[in-house]
């Protein structure tokens, strides 16, 4: 079987250090040789006023693509997310050379903790 290389991006608005220390554990069993960003606080880009903790996490991947995102749902559904209170949001950014979520690649949050992945 052939390795994929994936970039998952992590959100919290809700006890923040928690669960993306929590999202990061889980991301540390899923992925092999996982590599993960410094985090970093932004504003809602809904402009609501809340707070997000983000992180990005690179590693490999037996997974199909249909497989990790049904993974990541999973993780969000076991944190009891809710369309106000986002526990977690995963987001699947990358696999292989297909990139996802296209829409949030400019922002810069992005670009600033893709740029300190180690």
């Amino acid at each position: 079987m052939t390795a994929h290389r994936v970039l998952i991006a992590l959100g919290s608005n809700h006890r923040q250090p928690v669960f993306i220390q929590w999202a990061s554990q889980r991301m540390a069993v899923l992925l092999r040789n996982p590599r993960f960003s410094p985090t970093l606080w932004t504003k809602d880009i809904k402009g609501t006023g809340r707070l997000y903790m983000n992180r990005l996490v690179a590693g490999d991947t037996l997974l199909s693509v249909s497989e990790i995102e049904q993974v990541l749902k999973q993780f969000e559904v076991e944190a009891r997310r809710t369309h106000d209170q986002v526990t977690i949001d995963l987001d699947l950014m990358q696999y292989d050379s297909d990139r996802y979520h296209l829409r949030d690649w400019p922002r810069p949050y992005i670009t600033k903790l893709y740029d300190q992945l180690p």
